[in-house]
């Protein structure tokens, strides 16, 4: 199976090669999600189970944004929690705006699956390019 640290490496991997059902698939059933606050799609928060997650944050994001990637940086693997650093880039539509905004996503695992995630992002320059 791999350290918790290669199973969320593993999910940027499938994101990137455009495999949700393998990212789903890390889920736990009740997995709790919560975007960064002040961010276009925290209003959800929490998101609870892969398809609120799927139909909220995943779909929206990938009509908003053109070639939208999520590319990470760094892995931190503390055992149950996991940290990433990384990137989002991408063209958003409506506005033309071009993307490069800084993230961290905190993952906490048990058996092998997500069980919560928490993202930090440059809200403001995803505010700008969103025309929000």
């Amino acid at each position: 199976m791999g350290t918790n640290g290669d199973i969320v490496k593993g999910i940027y991997a499938a994101f990137a090669r455009g495999d949700v059902p393998a990212v789903l698939g890390t889920f736990d059933g009740g997995i709790v999600w919560n975007e960064a606050e002040g961010y276009r799609f925290a209003a959800g928060n929490p998101y609870v189970g892969a398809n609120a997650i799927l139909q909220n944050v995943f779909m929206p994001l990938v009509m908003l944004v053109d070639g939208f990637t999520v590319t990470p940086s760094n892995v931190i693997d503390g055992g149950d929690h996991v940290a990433v650093e990384g990137r989002y880039t991408g063209t958003v539509q409506a506005t033309g705006a071009r993307l490069d905004a800084q993230f961290v996503h905190v993952y906490e695992l048990r058996g092998g699956k997500i069980v919560t995630f928490q993202q930090y992002t440059d809200t403001a320059q995803w505010t700008r390019a969103l025309g929000d």
